[in-house]
C-alpha cells in the first residue's frame, strides 16, 4: 500500500516562500511522474506541477511558472514544490500524486497553504 505524506504548507504573506514535502511510502515503481495538485476553498483540486519523462523535465501549469519549481529526492522518495512569490490565488490544500496520466495512490491528507497579509 502506497502512502503519500504532504508537510510544509502554513501561512504566508503574499510574496513570501514556502517549501512542500511529499514523501512516497510503499512499493511505487518511480518516483518520476508524480506531481503536485491543489484544491482552493469552493474548487475542483487541479494540477500544479509534474514530474515527466524519466525526472528529465518537468510541466507546469502557466498560473506558476517563473514561481514554482518541483524536484525529487529519489533516494529519500520525496517530491518537493518550492513556491516562492505567492499570490492570495496560491491559497489552497496542496497534495501530491501521480500524474493525470497514471492510476492514481490513495489521496494523501494533504497540506494547507494559505497566502494572506
Amino acid at each position: 500500500q502506497v502512502q503519500l505524506v504532504e508537510s510544509g504548507g502554513g501561512l504566508v504573506q503574499p510574496g513570501g516562500s514556502l517549501r512542500l514535502s511529499c514523501v512516497v511510502s510503499g512499493r511505487i515503481f518511480s518516483i518520476y511522474g508524480m506531481g503536485w495538485y491543489r484544491q482552493a476553498p469552493g474548487k475542483e483540486r487541479e494540477l500544479v506541477a509534474v514530474i515527466t519523462g524519466g525526472g528529465g523535465s518537468a510541466m507546469l501549469v502557466d498560473s506558476v511558472k517563473g514561481r514554482f519549481t518541483i524536484s525529487t529526492d529519489n533516494a529519500k522518495s520525496t517530491v518537493f514544490l518550492q513556491m516562492n512569490s505567492l499570490k492570495p490565488e496560491d491559497t489552497g490544500v496542496y497534495y501530491c500524486n501521480r500524474s493525470p496520466t497514471l492510476p492514481k495512490y490513495p489521496w494523501g491528507q494533504g497540506t494547507q497553504v494559505t497566502v494572506s497579509s
